[in-house]
C-alpha cells in the first residue's frame, strides 16, 4: 500500500494520477471532503478514463496533526509520499507553518518508524538550500542567519526530522524542487501567477530562480521510490530564468503584454511597508512581505546536475513548454468561468 500524504495539492494530486496509471494500492489523505473533487478536475486535464483511475484511490480524512488518525492510515502502508505542507511567506504564519510542516513532519516520520515503512519520499523545496552567489547544490550550506523566511525555516526543520528519521532505519529521499508550475491551482501559490499576469502586470524584477513543471516533480519523485538511491537529497530545476523572461513567456502564453518597467528595491521597500499597513488598518490579506520582496530581485542558480547523473534517461520538460501547456488549460477554465 501507497501513502500520499497532501493528496489534494498541486503535487499530491497530480502525483496520484501518475500513481494510478500502474495498478496499485494507493490511500491518500485529505482534510476538506470538497478538496477531492478537485483533484477529480486535475484527473481530466490528462484522461477521459477519470472514474477507473479515481477509484484505485482510498480516501482518508486526516490531519498531519491528528496522530490516532495518521497512526490508523499507516495500517499495512509500505512507501510514503509526504507531499503535505502549508505555504506562506507571512511572518504571522509561523506557529502555524512550524505546526503544519515541521510538526506535522515529525509526526510523519515517527509513523514510518513504527510502522518499519520501506521508502519516505519528502517533497521539500530549494527554499531550504543554502545561498551561493554562482552556483546552487545539494552540498551548499545552509546558513540559518541568511536566512529569514519563514517558510523557508520551517521546511529547512522538516527536513530535519526526515534526516533524524533516516537515522532512525527509515530508508528516504528528499527532492527539492525549484517554483511548481502545474495546472488546476490558480488561487493559490505559483498558480496565482497566471492569474495575475493574465489581468496585467506591470512591473518585473531582477531576481534569477529555477522553475519546474509539476508533471515533471512527481515523475522525478516515482523514479526515485522506485530505485535503489536512498538517503539523499535532490534539486528538481528544469529551467533557470529571469524573472523578467519567466514574466515574458508566460504574458506571451497568455495572450497579454508584458511589463516592459522594472521595479527597483526602493519601490519593492515601498510596496510592502503600504501592504502590511493595509493589513494593520484594515486586515487586508499579505500579498507583499519584506522576505517576498528581497526574493523577487534576488538571483539563485540552482543545479539539478545530482539527479539527472542518478536518473541519466529522464529529461526535464523545457519549462516554456509547461507554462504553454499550463496557460491553455488556464484560459479554457476563465473562459468557461
Amino acid at each position: 500500500m501507497i501513502l500520499v500524504t497532501g493528496g489534494t495539492g498541486l503535487v499530491g494530486s497530480h502525483l496520484l494520477f501518475e500513481l494510478t496509471k500502474a495498478d496499485q494500492n494507493i490511500r491518500a489523505l485529505y482534510r476538506r471532503t470538497e478538496s477531492i473533487e478537485k483533484v477529480k478536475t486535475i484527473f481530466s486535464y490528462y484522461s477521459n478514463n477519470i472514474d477507473t483511475q479515481f477509484k484505485k484511490i482510498e480516501w482518508v480524512q486526516a490531519d498531519l496533526n491528528d496522530v490516532p488518525r495518521l497512526n490508523a492510515a499507516f495500517e499495512d502502508v509500505s512507501h510514503v509520499y509526504h507531499c503535505a505542507a502549508l505555504i506562506s511567506f507571512a511572518p504571522k504564519d509561523f506557529t502555524q507553518l512550524n505546526k503544519t510542516n515541521t510538526e506535522g513532519t515529525a509526526n510523519i516520520v515517527n509513523l514510518c518508524i513504527i510502522h518499519s515503512i520501506q521508502k519516505l519520499c519528502y517533497v521539500s523545496s530549494v527554499a531550504t538550500m543554502g545561498v551561493d552567489p554562482h552556483k546552487i547544490t545539494e552540498e551548499t550550506t545552509w546558513k540559518s542567519e541568511d536566512i529569514q523566511n519563514v517558510y523557508a525555516i520551517t521546511k529547512h526543520n522538516a527536513e530535519m526530522e526526515v534526516w533524524r528519521g533516516i537515522q532512525e532505519g527509515v530508508p528516504s529521499v528528499i527532492v527539492n524542487p525549484g517554483v511548481i508550475l502545474g495546472a488546476g491551482f490558480f488561487n493559490s501559490g505559483s498558480g496565482l501567477l497566471f492569474k495575475v499576469i493574465h489581468k496585467g502586470l506591470r512591473y518585473k524584477t531582477e531576481g534569477v530562480t529555477g522553475y519546474v513543471g509539476v508533471n515533471d516533480v512527481v515523475k522525478s519523485m516515482v523514479l526515485l521510490m522506485n530505485s535503489n538511491h536512498t538517503n539523499e537529497r535532490y534539486i528538481l530545476v528544469s529551467d533557470t530564468l529571469t524573472f523578467g523572461d519567466f514574466t515574458k513567456t508566460l504574458s506571451n502564453a497568455l495572450g497579454v503584454k508584458p511589463p516592459k518597467k522594472t521595479a527597483k528595491n526602493w519601490m519593492l521597500s515601498m510596496a510592502w511597508r503600504l501592504d502590511w499597513l493595509a493589513y494593520i488598518i484594515i486586515g487586508k490579506k499579505r500579498l507583499l512581505t519584506r522576505n517576498m520582496c528581497r526574493t523577487l530581485n534576488s538571483k539563485n542558480y540552482y543545479s539539478s546536475e545530482k539527479f539527472l547523473n542518478a536518473e541519466k534517461k529522464f529529461k526535464f520538460t523545457p519549462i516554456s513548454k509547461t507554462i504553454s501547456e499550463v496557460s491553455q488549460i488556464y484560459l479554457k477554465e476563465v473562459r468557461a468561468s
